[in-house]
């Protein structure tokens, strides 16, 4: 264990100099040099401000003045998970926990990272850009495990669960798990991530993906994101598709004190897809920040994106959501829509839609609308004999509902369908919604 009484980058970087040597792949000469590229790369970026404009309308000061220290996970800490009816890897605190999950019996490969670490070489660190985002570094020097997910060509590798539990601390953890997925020519997963944590419990989770869908291969990610109230979630994505290959990711953030989804991909070959969707539940005293930057690098390519976002009482939401188009790029069918609904008028949503174009031959378009609970809509459902609250409640599930409708995959749509409606329930929309 090492002790950190400091706070922001030079406590990270104390930690990261204290564990030298004794991380998994530490005795690997090439994971040592990306710990310490990943290090010197965050040492001179440390915590992004405001001035930054990627992170214009986000304030980490919060999780820099936290005195962060190393996870103290247990053994036999008490977990009430559900019987797993499929595959399932689980990760308490950033660390992989075997004797929670059920990974026996597959048509491809789900490991720990910490074990699998010799084998990863041309993998880790291969699409990860520590040099450009701070948090991608900060994960680099201090990650300990993660998934590791390889998917055969033409595999079709059903349903597998991603889930992470922070556990109760009398200190403020920090995690960073390292996942990597490749799926084959032709393949097919699943992936249905969930995050979670006790309530009033202060950590930082702070994981990355590295995803790579080759040609003709199909990976649908479904994200929810349910940290506890007191908790820091920034989460950084980087997927590559292939030719014909089809990326498909639904977000949905509903805990934690602040959170961010940051989401970068390119599409590499023709004929591949991106779709890029999600939902952003936020209750008093919450700041979540979805941003994306979606890489038009080949031509006939196509991207949807379509976020919502509901605020009551004091919140604070955030949509940046960038599309590069370059010159090779012809033929690009690009969209880009966000939403939100503000419940209280103490409550602010910041959009940011870009589109950068260089080719000349694309069908791109972007807007962002900002509204109010439809008083004639209100009106309607009252000379119907339903109650003013109830009458609320059923306008923001209709609006929640319609963003999780568009999701593909009905295991994904399930989990997240559920979430959604707990959601608002309690919050005590059902109950009474502010008036804007």
């Amino acid at each position: 264990m090492t002790a950190v009484t400091s706070t922001g980058p030079a406590a990270f970087l104390g930690r990261h100099e204290g564990l030298r040597g004794r991380m998994p792949g530490a005795s690997l000469p090439w994971v040592e040099a990306l710990r310490d590229r990943s290090a010197e790369a965050f040492r001179v970026q440390g915590f992004p401000t405001r001035r930054v404009e990627a992170w214009k309308y986000t304030d980490l000061a919060p999780v820099s003045a936290t005195v962060f220290g190393e996870p103290l996970t247990g053994v036999d800490d008490a977990l009430a998970l559900p019987p797993a009816t499929r595959p399932r890897a689980v990760f308490i605190d950033g660390r992989f926990r075997a004797d929670l999950s059920t990974l026996e019996g597959l048509a491809y490969t789900a490991e720990n990272l910490a074990w699998a670490l010799p084998e990863l070489e041309p993998r880790l660190g291969a699409l990860a850009r520590p040099e450009e985002h701070s948090l991608a570094a900060l994960n680099g020097m201090l990650f300990e495990d993660g998934l590791v997910i390889t998917v055969p060509d033409g595999v079709a590798a059903g349903v597998l669960e991603l889930v992470s539990f922070a556990t109760e601390s009398d200190r403020a953890p920090a995690f960073h798990p390292r996942h990597l997925v490749r799926l084959g020519a032709g393949a097919s997963l699943t992936l249905v991530e969930t995050a979670a944590g006790p309530t009033r419990a202060r950590y930082l989770h702070n994981p990355v993906f590295e995803i790579e869908v080759a040609e003709g291969a199909r990976m649908s990610h479904g994200r929810l994101q349910q940290e506890g109230r007191e908790a820091f979630f920034l989460s950084t994505v980087y997927a590559r598709v292939q030719a014909g290959g089809t990326y498909d990711n639904f977000t949905l953030n509903a805990g934690a004190k602040l959170a961010r989804n940051e989401i970068h991909v390119a599409l590499c070959g023709p004929k591949a897809e991106c779709h890029m969707n999600g939902a952003q539940l936020l209750a008093d005293g919450q700041h979540a920040d979805t941003t994306t930057a979606l890489d038009h690098a080949a031509p006939d390519c196509s991207s949807r994106q379509t976020y919502k976002t509901v605020l009551s009482g004091k919140s604070r939401g955030v949509f940046q959501g960038k599309i590069l188009v370059r010159q090779v790029a012809q033929k690009t069918d690009g969209y880009q829509m966000n939403q939100a609904l503000l419940l209280s008028p103490e409550a602010e949503i910041d959009s940011k839609p870009q589109l950068e174009i260089y080719a000349d031959d694309v069908k791109c378009s972007h807007g962002a609308t900002v509204g109010e609970l439809d008083a004639e809509q209100i009106f309607f459902l009252r000379s119907r004999g339903i109650p003013l609250e109830q009458a609320r409640a059923i306008l923001v599930e209709a609006f929640l509902v319609e963003a999780v409708d568009a999701v593909a995959d009905e295991h994904i749509r399930e989990a997240l369908s559920g979430a959604v409606t707990g959601w608002w329930q309690r919050q005590g929309i059902a109950g009474g919604i502010e008036a804007a």
